[in-house]
């Protein structure tokens, strides 16, 4: 069975759909198997995959990529599962009931935020939900900023929380967005960059969670 990954967050503009896809790049480039599943309304992430045919053509295949919502959810995630290393989820904010599902079908919820007191604090109803799923979180500091000290204490106030907080976070780069308009990422774009190398830090961190 795969590992599956949902990426949640009720707030909206924390870079989920983005995070997600550099994820599931980064486990295919290991050479593992991988299904995308998008179940956010507002489609991102299958408007970036079909940029992603037309760039790569039959390449693009081989990042397995599904579209649904509401109650076909769960069924989808357990077939692709059953053929699959790893499946990633991108829930949509705003809809409780779609990302109680996701949860629910995840092993790990990873739950990106920006380093600020606001982001932080919006990210408290997606913890909740995740605890009544009884689903491992890992929050990941999001377009960090080059400001260390905000960014220390910011993990500081999580631990508060009582959540694990991951290792390696992700700057803020102009990388990821570029390479998204062309359905690719910055592990294809721009593989040497310091955006990729957080990406794979981050994917080899959260694959040994599960």
């Amino acid at each position: 069975m795969a590992q599956v990954f949902t990426v949640a967050q009720q707030k909206g503009g924390a870079g989920k759909s983005t995070l997600a896809a550099h994820l599931a790049v980064a486990w295919l480039r290991s050479r593992k198997s991988v299904a995308l599943v998008d179940i956010d309304p507002q489609g991102s992430l299958t408007r970036w995959f079909e940029a992603r045919r037309a760039t790569l053509g039959e390449e693009a295949a081989k990042l397995s990529f599904a579209d649904v919502t509401g109650w076909r959810t769960q069924r989808t995630v357990e077939d692709l599962a059953k053929t699959h290393d790893v499946v990633v989820i991108d829930s949509p904010p705003h809809a409780e009931t779609e990302s109680k599902i996701a949860i629910r079908a995840a092993d790990l919820v990873v739950v990106p935020s920006q380093p600020s007191p606001l982001d932080v604090w919006a990210t408290m109803p997606t913890l909740e939900l995740a605890e009544k799923e009884k689903t491992p979180v890992t929050i990941v500091l999001n377009r960090v900023p080059p400001r260390a000290a905000l960014t220390a204490r910011m993990v500081t106030k999580l631990g508060d929380y009582k959540v694990s907080v991951a290792k390696s976070p992700v700057g803020n780069r102009v990388a990821f967005a570029d390479s998204m308009a062309s359905g690719l990422t910055a592990l294809e774009t721009r593989p040497s960059s310091t955006a990729a190398g957080e990406i794979r830090a981050l994917a080899k961190e959260l694959a040994g969670k599960v």
